[in-house]
């Protein structure tokens, strides 16, 4: 295999592997079940809350 056939598999399979992750976080952003969980993630920074969290070190 010569350097050139290398470099255009290796680019070739990264390619591949970078849109199916994309496809994958896509899939799991826009998936209904997830809707609850990234709504209240949403109202976190709104919350009212003066207590802070940890024990205070």
């Amino acid at each position: 295999m010569t350097y050139q056939a290398a470099t255009v598999l290796s680019q070739t399979v990264a390619l591949v592997l970078f849109v199916a992750l994309f496809v994958g976080i896509v899939a799991y952003v826009f998936w209904p079940g997830n809707k609850k969980k990234f709504d209240e993630a949403a109202q976190l920074p709104l919350d009212d809350n003066d207590e802070p969290e940890g024990d205070g070190r």
